[in-house]
């Protein structure tokens, strides 16, 4: 394997640890306005309390990680996204924002206007996330000097949009599993009654994104045609999904959670190796695509990256396995709540 290979999967692990886990905080977010009583809002806030701002530092990563190993697709990229990223960004502040004020007083209207910010950033940031994921699929403008040259317009082609709502409907399908693991009583009984909902909806959405990806878009599956077990993905995926429900019906939500994290993985690697070595197709000519090898960093510069990921990675990984069994089980609300 080389360095830049290499890389690159260190990108794929944090982009998939981010989707899980901040993917439920986003679901439970844009699921929020859906509580029926207060206490369940902040029950469900409290839920992704202890970790929903440990869950982003795998966004940071992803971010470094694109600018110290792919510098020139990281200036294209940053670019020619740049209103996206300006909104995801302005997302990711006020949900962070609401979390912590919503619960200063107990004033109704205060909380209210909180609940909703909470809520349409979280979908928000949904939404984007799948339409960023979109647009790298079908490509975007790129000239031969390795500069975006489209518009803002360019970013709201339907394919683009059919993955940003697929996003939503995968990461609230991933917050209600969460809540389900995470709750009792009332607010664990009307959380069950949304995951069926929610699943229906996922399916919904995937399989029509299915269908435009492999009559639209067949070079994402070339890779399957090369490798036949390939398609054994997309068929996990599927079992993966199809096992929620048989979880959630015997009462067992960490199985259900983990069948959930399983299809969001699942679906992260046909995104990878449909698109893989490419990170960001051009539009324009294929030759203008930005690839691992194109923008990569000096094999010594990627050399001495490996070494501090190698490093680094494991204390944030034993961050957050410590995080989680601290605050394993169910929710209970005390003075110290938010």
């Amino acid at each position: 394997m080389d360095l830049q290979t290499a890389w690159y999967l260190v990108m794929g692990v944090s982009v998939l640890m981010y989707t899980v886990l901040d993917g439920f905080d986003l679901g439970v977010g844009a699921l929020h306005l859906c509580a029926k009583t207060d206490e369940q809002r902040r029950i469900f806030l409290n839920a992704i309390g202890p970790v929903w701002d440990g869950n982003e530092v795998w966004i940071v990563i992803v971010m470094g990680g694109l600018f110290a190993g792919f510098p020139n697709a990281y200036a294209t990229v940053f670019s020619g996204f740049y209103t996206l990223f300006m909104f995801l960004i302005a997302g990711l502040i006020f949900r962070a924002v609401a979390i912590e004020f919503r619960s200063k007083t107990a004033s109704t209207a205060w909380r209210q206007i909180w609940d909703c910010i909470f809520a349409v950033s979280s979908i928000l940031l949904s939404f984007l996330i799948g339409l960023i994921l979109g647009n790298l699929i079908l490509g975007v403008p790129i000239d031969a000097d390795q500069d975006f040259v489209g518009t803002f317009a360019d970013f709201f082609r339907p394919y683009a949009v059919l993955v940003g709502l697929l996003a939503m409907a995968l990461f609230a399908m991933h917050g209600a599993i969460y809540l389900y693991m995470k709750t009792d009583g009332e607010s664990h009984a009307t959380v069950r009654r949304w995951i069926n909902p929610a699943i229906a909806v996922f399916v919904f959405f995937f399989a029509i994104t299915t269908v435009v990806t492999l009559t639209t878009l067949p070079d994402m599956f070339r890779p399957h045609l090369n490798q036949p077990f390939f398609w054994l993905i997309p068929l996990f995926a599927v079992a993966a999904v199809a096992n929620i429900p048989i979880q959630v019906k015997k009462d067992r939500g960490g199985w259900a959670f983990l069948s959930s994290c399983a299809s969001i993985f699942l679906l992260l690697c046909l995104f990878h190796i449909g698109t893989f070595p490419t990170i960001v197709h051009s539009t324009i000519d294929p030759a203008y695509s930005l690839t691992i090898y194109n923008t990569a960093s000096s094999p010594k510069t990627l050399g001495v990256l490996l070494i501090v990921v190698a490093i680094g990675v494991p204390l944030v990984l034993a961050y957050g396995f410590w995080i989680y069994r601290i605050f394993r089980g169910k929710v209970r609300l005390d003075p110290s709540s938010y």
